[in-house]
């Protein structure tokens, strides 16, 4: 195959000739042979956009790579060195665990999206070896000739060829609400649908090379950094300065008090990485992966899991109108009466010159809103003349119940007009009516009829719009509560969008989005974010205006979630921190879309931003419950040996802990949370500090109980230690708890079973286990157990007691700010009401 034919473009094709594209082709109206398809297809690649794609082991090998699997291996390496074999067997298996849960979790995901791929494969009509065949469109290479027809998705870049017209809709690609037509010699593009029509056309060009395959290239210039990664890597770089800044003060202190130097190594390892986030990403893995599964049984599929928490902090919505807000279906609206006595008749005539099983959307809109769907009594069809780019009206002819001939016809208002040649008068009010209807945005549509050989009398005017959805003014006002501006994206006129955007309350501030980039049109001090940011949506919409527009909202300090269906949306979906693929969406914008509805309409997106704040909230309460226990760890470690010079807790001891409380809080995925009416984000300073609060009271709380132990109680070092290990066991899921809500520990919404049971089962082992420790550590007595419940149960209360306390100071509701409050408003409001009196 000739390599300029993947040079092609469609200005060069359409300036060709059917004939000469052939030959450059080295193809013809017969097609090509299998073995030169085959050959074609090795060169040129698959009539598909490519995909990156990762081996398994590749995939399960990054999950024992980075800075805390490192420490994770180091530990176990120095636990084999000094033959600590009981440490190395359990370093390696909590390893072994992280990698396969995250693992597993993305395996998961990455496989459900693949069979979803899958389901929506495509096939197509193609003259192989001289005979046509159905393949799949990924098959397809240049100078194959295929046939188009109804309901074709188009495969590929073609020259048509052969036929008498296609009318394809082009909004896919274009933005475009309405189809277009296309006749032998023209160019339609990949990804089109075909609305009316058959046509044979020769391929020109196939995946990345299409229309539709540059555009998608522009998603590679676009992407917004996950908030959700810089979060986890905030939080796991404040834990390990801690950490690691704390073991530096330990070791350089044990060294001069001569430990050995690689016990002591050991030691601080294994402390480090108790202490360190090492489950982090595979606790974060399983939430956001259990909340993909809740929200997939919402019709929404999630391909990028940290998209979920994006989704939580999401305060614009822009959507596209077509399809999402609208029904994409074309309606009967008002119409204006001429000859026709009423409404019913002006409709019937409509009917008859219509045909209801030919694909038109006109066509369909005019039966569906026929209350009697038959033809009347006694007619009988002589012949129809489907609509044609050219005449622009279709024609019916029928012969009446008295056996008159009796023709009616339907079509562009301006072409019927013409046809009954109207006086001034008549035709100064009906073009009257349609200027009034096209200032709506809306379109028209002229009937007339005539009996026998008679001439042509106008019926009457129909008017036609796309209705909205009937839930989505409804879901636009439950948008709102949660929190969400709602922007209309549309790429039809200024005039359509403002009569939608009444119609379903989002305002009738929409802009044409060419006016709003163009920087000499805009007012002296007012930024392109500031007027972008004040409209209520954009209409005559190109992808570059999409990109723009989500760009602009993201610059002041927006997080943007964006709807789209089309390839022309794929850039902004890629750009967006949330891009939502609608229902029936093409490739393109699945791939570049973080959610992917299944389902039509909006509502989907409010059940998923529902979802997205609970999961949002059980991160955050694992995040302050991590930072939380890395403080109480470390802290009182560190203090405790510097104090009382021997180890408080062993390295096995150690290893348990993170064991018994980093296992269970895995169903902390399961966990019930209360809904945040407003948009959720990370806030790092209310995090650490609520952290660092319940974290220092723990070690306030640990070294009192240490002390009781050593100086009161004059327990030996090998009960001192089994003691604050069980205290330790206990009071972190009680801290968990109380980490997890803003509320008291006490109130709703309660631990879920799951995580509940986890804790019970948990501790009920710990429990045991330092009554019966069979030989690895020194057994304690049901009295002292008793004691350290009671105890860990009295500071979980401190510790709630705590937390609300630094909460109500964040959100400004402590008695002194509420006093404050009160004395402002009595001073600002007080002299404007009694100068109304």
């Amino acid at each position: 195959m000739n390599q300029t034919v993947q040079e092609l473009d469609a200005k060069a094709v359409a300036a060709m000739s059917p004939t000469d594209l052939l030959q450059t082709l080295h193809s013809s109206s017969d097609g090509l042979t299998s073995s030169e398809a085959a050959q074609r297809l090795a060169q040129a690649g698959p009539n598909s956009l490519p995909e990156q794609h990762v081996s398994l082991l590749m995939r399960l090998a990054r999950y024992f790579w980075g800075p805390i699997p490192w420490m994770i291996e180091v530990a176990a390496l120095l636990s084999a060195l000094v033959r600590h074999w009981p440490d190395f067997v359990i370093i390696v298996l909590l390893l072994l665990f992280n990698a396969g849960i995250g693992f597993w979790q993305e395996f998961k995901a990455s496989s459900a999206l693949d069979a979803l791929k899958k389901q929506l494969a495509l096939k197509c009509r193609v003259k192989r070896d001289g005979q046509w065949l159905q393949i799949d469109t990924a098959a397809l290479v240049p100078g194959d000739v295929v046939r188009v027809r109804l309901g074709d998705i188009l495969p590929a870049d073609l020259k048509l060829l052969e036929g008498d017209y296609l009318s394809v809709d082009q909004s896919a690609l274009t933005g475009e609400s309405l189809p277009v037509s296309r006749k032998v010699g023209e160019v339609v593009y990949s990804g089109s649908v075909a609305k009316q029509g058959e046509m044979i056309g020769v391929v020109y060009a196939t995946g990345v090379n299409t229309y539709l395959g540059k555009t998608a290239q522009l998603v590679q210039k676009a992407g917004a950094v996950s908030h959700f990664q810089k979060a986890v890597l905030s939080i796991g770089d404040y834990l390990i300065y801690v950490s690691l800044g704390l073991v530096v003060i330990l070791v350089l202190v044990e060294l001069q008090r001569g430990l050995p130097w690689i016990e002591l190594l050991q030691f601080a390892l294994i402390l480090t990485v108790a202490s360190i986030p090492v489950a982090m990403p595979a606790v974060l893995s399983v939430t956001m992966a259990l909340g993909a599964l809740a929200l997939s049984k919402e019709k929404a599929i999630v391909s990028r899991l940290e998209s979920i928490e994006e989704l939580a902090a999401v305060d614009v919505l822009c959507s596209d109108k077509t399809g999402t807000l609208t029904q994409n279906k074309l309606t009967l609206g008002e119409a204006l009466l001429m000859n026709a006595s009423d409404a019913a008749t002006l409709n019937l005539h409509a009917a008859l010159a219509s045909q209801p099983d030919n694909g038109d959307a006109i066509d369909q809109a005019v039966y569906a809103a026929q209350n009697d769907k038959t033809t009347p009594a006694g007619y009988k069809a002589e012949g129809f003349m489907p609509f044609d780019p050219v005449g622009k009206r279709s024609e019916g002819r029928w012969t009446t119940a008295q056996g008159q001939p009796f023709t009616v016809t339907k079509g562009a208002p301006q072409v019927i007009l013409d046809l009954c040649g109207l006086d001034a008068a008549a035709r100064g009010k009906a073009q009257a009516w349609i200027d009034a209807q096209a200032a709506k945005g809306l379109r028209t549509l002229g009937v007339a009829s005539k009996t026998g050989e008679g001439g042509w009398q106008l019926d009457g005017l129909l008017s036609l719009f796309d209705p909205p959805r009937p839930d989505s003014r409804q879901t636009i006002a439950d948008a709102r509560e949660h929190g969400l501006q709602v922007k209309m994206v549309t790429g039809d006129n200024v005039a359509i969008a403002r009569e939608i955007g009444d119609q379903l309350g989002i305002g009738r501030n929409i802009l044409a989005a060419g006016a709003v980039f163009d920087t000499a049109g805009q007012s002296p001090g007012v930024s392109l974010a500031d007027r972008i940011d004040a409209a209520d949506g954009f209409a005559e919409v190109f992808p570059e205006h999409k990109y723009g527009i989500v760009k602009a909202l993201q610059e002041a300090g927006h997080r943007v979630a964006m709807t789209g269906d089309g390839v022309n949306d794929a850039p902004a979906l890629k750009q967006a921190d949330v891009g939502i693929a609608v229902s029936g969406a093409t490739d393109a914008a699945r791939a570049a879309a973080a959610l992917i509805l299944t389902a039509p309409g909006l509502s989907t997106i409010v059940k998923a931003v529902e979802e997205a704040r609970r999961i949002f909230e059980r991160m955050n309460s694992y995040a302050i419950y991590r930072i939380t226990e890395t403080i109480r760890i470390m802290v009182f470690v560190v203090l405790a040996m510097l104090i009382y010079d021997f180890y408080p807790i062993t390295a096995v001891m150690i290893i348990l802990l993170a064991f018994f409380n980093d296992v269970p809080i895995m169903t902390i995925a399961y966990d019930r949370t209360a809904v945040d009416p407003q948009p959720v984000r990370w806030e790092m300073q209310r995090v650490i500090t609520v952290s660092t609060v319940l974290g220092l009271i723990g070690v306030a709380e640990t070294m009192l109980l240490l002390w009781y132990a050593h100086d009161v109680m004059k327990l030996d070092m090998g009960s001192i230690q089994t003691f604050i290990f069980l205290k330790m066991a206990v009071s972190g899921h009680l801290t968990l708890f109380v980490a997890r809500s803003k509320q008291a520990l006490w109130k709703k919404p309660w631990p879920a079973p799951a995580l509940l049971w986890s804790a019970i089962v948990t501790k009920v082992l710990a429990t045991l286990f330092v009554v019966y420790p069979l030989g690895l550590i020194a057994p304690i007595s049901w009295k002292a157990v008793a004691i350290i419940w009671v105890y860990c149960l009295f500071w979980a209360w401190v510790e709630d007691r705590a937390k609300l306390a630094v909460y109500r100071h964040f959100d400004r509701e402590a008695p002194r700010h509420r006093a404050f409050l009160g004395l402002l408003k009595q001073r600002v409001f007080r002299p404007h009401h009694s100068a109304g009196a």
